[in-house]
C-alpha cells in the first residue's frame, strides 16, 4: 500500500490519498475494456493524466464486469477533441467529450472544481477536488489501469470490502444539490449489498419529494438503468420503502399500496426481468417493458367479454395503447418499445395482432344493391 501525499496551506505534507497495488486491489486487467485502455494511453501519451473512474472501478474490485467505463482527466473538452476524431463534445455548462468505438461510447470528463462550495459546479479543477463532489465513497474511485493502481482519497475500497453506502458530500447538501442521488443510493445498495445507514435512509425519505424537479427525460434514463441492472425488484422495493417509487411511477405505486394482488404479481414480474436480464442483457427494451405493464393490462378489462364480443383489435390496442402510456409516466420511453410491449402482452392474452377483415362483397350483391338503390 503506497500513501500519495500533498501539502497544506504551509507547506508541509499531508497525507491525501492511499494507493493500492495490483497485489492489493486484485483487478483483473482482462475485465477492462480495450478501447477504454486505449483512451487513457493517448492521453498520457499527450502529457495528461487519465483514470478509469466511478462505478466501473467499483465493479473491477467486486469481480465484476462494467457495463460502462467512465474516464477523468485532467485535459480541457476541446484539447480531447483534437486527441480523438471519432469523438463530440457534448452538454452546455459542463461539457463532456463522447468518444465513440463502434456501438460503444467512453464518456470522457475533465476534472470539476468545487472552488464554489457545491458538488454540481461547472468549472474545470483537478483531482484532489474532483473527488469531493462525487457522491458516494464506494463511486469515489481512480484506476490507472497502465500502473495498475487504484488512487482511494474517501476510504472507498475498505466500504466496500464492507459493504457500506458512506456519502461524500454532507446530508444536508447531497440531495438538495442533486435529487437523482437518492435513485443511485438504492441502485448502488441493491447492485453491491451496501448497506444503507439509518440516517441516510431517512434523509432519503424526506427527501423524496424533490425527485419531483427532475426533467422526465432524466428520469427515464435513470428508470431504464433499473430495469437493466438485473436487481430491479430490490431496488423497486426500497424504492416503494424510501417513496421514492411514488414519483418515478405514480400510477403503479398507488395499485401497489391499494391492491395486494397486484403488488405480489408485480413484484414477481421484476424477479423474472432480472432473470431475463442476467440471462439476456441483450433483450430490447420492449421485451423488458412487458413485465412492468402486464398486470396493468390485465386489469384494464374483462378481456375474456372483449374477445367474445369480438371488438377489432384495432380498436382494443389503440386504447390499451393509450391506457400504458399514460401508466409510465412521467417515464417516456421509445415509442417503439412501449408499442412492442403492448402487443406482446396482447398477444399472450390470445388477442391477434390482425384486425378482423371485412368479408367482400360479391358483384352480384353490389349490383342488385345499386338495382335497389335507383329503384
Amino acid at each position: 500500500m503506497l500513501i500519495r501525499y500533498g501539502t497544506d496551506s504551509k507547506g508541509r505534507p499531508v497525507k491525501k490519498a492511499v494507493v493500492y497495488t495490483k497485489n492489493e486491489h486484485k483487478i483483473q486487467k482482462n475485465l477492462i475494456d480495450h478501447d477504454a485502455v486505449s483512451i487513457i494511453i493517448r492521453l498520457k501519451e499527450a502529457g495528461f493524466h487519465s483514470y478509469i473512474v466511478g462505478g466501473a472501478v467499483r465493479d473491477l474490485i467486486c469481480d465484476n464486469i462494467p457495463k460502462d467505463f467512465d474516464i477523468v482527466t485532467d485535459a480541457t473538452p476541446s484539447r480531447i477533441k483534437r486527441l480523438f476524431r471519432n469523438s463530440r463534445i457534448i452538454g452546455r455548462r459542463f461539457r463532456i467529450v463522447h468518444v465513440v468505438f463502434g456501438s460503444k461510447i467512453f464518456e470522457v470528463s475533465t476534472f470539476r472544481s468545487n472552488a464554489d462550495g457545491t458538488s454540481i459546479g461547472n468549472e474545470f479543477g483537478n483531482m484532489d477536488e474532483d473527488v469531493r463532489r462525487r457522491d458516494f465513497t464506494i463511486n469515489a474511485l481512480y484506476y490507472d489501469p497502465l500502473q495498475e493502481q487504484v488512487i482511494d482519497y474517501v476510504g472507498g475500497v475498505r466500504d466496500i470490502k464492507k459493504h457500506v453506502l458512506r456519502s461524500i458530500i454532507p446530508l444536508d447538501r447531497i440531495f438538495v444539490e442533486d435529487p437523482v442521488r437518492m435513485l443511485r443510493a438504492i441502485k448502488y445498495s441493491a447492485k453491491t449489498g451496501a448497506k444503507i445507514s439509518f440516517a441516510l435512509r431517512h434523509k432519503i425519505r424526506r427527501s423524496a419529494p424533490l425527485l419531483s424537479q427532475i426533467s422526465p427525460s432524466r428520469l427515464t434514463e435513470e428508470f431504464l438503468k433499473i430495469l437493466n441492472s438485473g436487481c430491479s425488484s430490490e431496488i423497486v422495493a426500497d424504492a416503494l420503502d424510501t417513496d421514492l417509487y411514488m414519483v418515478l411511477q405514480p400510477v403503479a405505486t398507488s395499485l401497489i399500496y391499494s391492491d395486494k394482488n397486484f403488488e405480489s404479481s408485480y413484484m414477481q414480474n421484476l424477479r423474472n426481468l432480472d432473470r431475463l436480464c442476467k440471462n439476456d442483457g441483450n433483450a430490447r427494451l420492449g421485451k423488458k417493458l412487458v413485465f412492468i405493464i402486464k398486470d396493468f393490462v390485465y386489469s384494464l378489462t374483462d378481456w375474456k367479454e372483449e374477445i367474445h364480443s369480438k371488438t377489432a383489435y384495432s380498436e382494443l390496442y389503440a386504447r390499451t395503447w393509450t391506457e400504458c402510456r399514460q401508466f409510465v409516466l412521467p417515464i417516456n420511453p421509445q415509442r417503439t418499445e412501449l408499442e412492442y410491449a403492448v402487443r406482446f402482452v396482447l398477444h399472450e392474452m390470445g388477442i391477434n395482432g390482425n384486425p378482423p377483415k371485412q368479408k367482400r362483397r360479391s358483384k352480384t350483391k353490389q349490383k342488385q344493391e345499386k338495382d335497389k338503390k335507383n329503384s
